[in-house]
This record gives structure tokens, sequence and C-alpha cells, in this order.
């Protein structure tokens, strides 16, 4: 079985004065999303930033990033609705209005660092409906067991239809810790029919991708999960991590997915020619 990649190019927490390599303006996401691409990453998760650097849901650069991410590579996107811990729900929310392919659905609201995440339960309800009505495949982030919980009584409730995709993040201070015991808990409750990736954050970053590509799970990478590529050494952009999990595949004898056969996977009842 072959392994989706999905570069996570950005996220909502680091800035350049972290990694001076971390793309934030629009022509910085897509030219790191295009290269991630030719180093074999079928999806890209996106987060935006405005002119200053912050998290922001604005739909007109969310729009822009999307457009030359297109322009240069045929690449799933996966648009986050998480956007960043500062901005309000409704505005996170309405980016699905820009009908991605994908987009993330946080089914809880929890402490997440020295902040809190808010994802208020009728909110959530009525994100999840939005994104079916416009055909939305949601990406379920579970940052703990409850979260997994509340994911299946949406898709109980006909919220969530076809093959639920979940990740599972380990690391965030207020969720999971990143241990292989939390990761192997949190596999074996997965439905059977799940589609997963890990999303280890931090210096736990190789191990957990590794052993969750050992389980059979599907990889992410990129500088939202870790800055580094090494002990004290920063990652010269997001290149170095996807080509590390990319050898990781490999070394395991899987191969790494087209987008036309993540299109398959992920989307399920449509065609590549209908992305």
């Amino acid at each position: 079985m072959s392994v989706i990649l999905t570069v996570a190019t950005t996220g909502p927490i680091a800035t350049k004065a972290d990694n001076p390599a971390l793309p934030t303006q629009p022509e910085e996401i897509a030219n790191a999303v295009a290269a991630a691409y030719e180093r074999g990453a079928a999806v890209a998760h996106i987060h935006v930033r405005d002119a200053q650097d912050r998290p922001t849901a604005d739909p007109a650069i969310a729009r822009r990033v999307i457009d030359l991410i297109q322009e240069r590579c045929p690449i799933l996107i996966q648009l986050s609705t998480g956007v960043g811990l500062s901005v309000p729900f409704e505005d996170r929310a309405g980016l699905v209005e820009l009908r991605p392919a994908m987009a993330t659905l946080n089914p809880c609201s929890m402490s997440f660092g020295a902040a809190e995440f808010r994802n208020p339960p009728k909110d959530v309800e009525n994100l999840a409906r939005r994104m079916q009505e416009l055909d939305i495949k949601p990406e379920l982030e579970i940052y703990d067991t409850g979260h997994l919980e509340e994911c299946l009584r949406l898709r109980d409730r006909g919220l969530i239809s076809g093959r639920p995709q979940f990740s599972i993040v380990l690391g965030v201070r207020g969720g999971m810790a990143a241990t292989a015991e939390n990761l192997v808990t949190m596999v074996n409750r997965l439905p059977n029919d799940a589609i997963w990736q890990v999303i280890a954050i931090g210096r736990k970053n190789l191990e957990l991708t590794a052993m969750g590509l050992a389980l059979g799970g599907n990889a992410r990478a990129g500088l939202e999960d870790t800055l580094h590529v090494g002990h004290r050494q920063l990652a010269d952009g997001n290149n170095p991590l996807i080509e590390r999990a990319a050898t990781l595949v490999r070394a395991l004898d899987r191969e790494v997915s087209t987008v036309e056969e993540a299109t398959v996977t992920l989307l399920e009842n449509r065609t590549p020619a209908e992305v």
C-alpha cells in the first residue's frame, strides 16, 4: 500500500525568528509547496499569514495562496480551519467557502500550550455540515482520546460521510504526549476503515513518523511540525523534512503515492480528472 505524504509548510505558531526558512507569505508558501510536490508530497496542508506574518483567516489571502499553488503544481490542497489560536471560530470556518478539496475539522476545544483552542460543539457540528454540503473532505485532527469519540459521534449522526481521515496529533501541551504508547493506543481505537497519519510535534517527530509508517499509516512532514532536521540543526526549509519522510517510506519497502492515487484514496467518489 502506498503512503500519502502531506507537507505542512507553515503552521500557526512558529515565526521567522524561530527559523528564517519558514515560508509565511503567499509566494513563499506556494514555492515551498511546489518544491515539496516535486519531492513526493501529494497533499499540502495550508495555513496562511497576513503581511505582518500573523495567522489569518482572510479569504483573499487564502485564495491568493491557493491560486499560486495551483499555478505551480497539481497537489491536493487541505486548508486549515484551525488558522491560529487568536482567530475567532466563525472567521476560521468561513475558509471552507473557498471550496478546497480538503479542510481540517477540529472536534473539541482544548488547552494548547499557554492558550486555548476553541471549537464549540455546535459550531463544530455546523462546520461539519457545511463541509458536507460543499463536498469538502474533513481531516479530523485528534489531540486526545476524547476527540476520537467526538468524531465518531459526528459520524454516527451523519455529519461525516465516507472513510474518515484522521490525523493523530502528539506532542502539543494540553493534548497527548509524544509517546509510542499513546500512538499505539490511538491507532488501536481507530475504526477499521480509517485513513490516518501521525503528526508528531517537536523532537519526537522523526521517531513517531517512522513508527506510524511501520504501523501502516501515512505521514506528514514540514516546518509546522518541527523546525529541526537533526539535533539542534535547523531545517533549511521544508525540503529536507519531506525528503526525510520519503526516505523512511522507501526504507520500509512502501511507495510514495502520486496525487492521482491520493485522490482516489482520500476523495473516494471522485476521479482524478474531477479534482
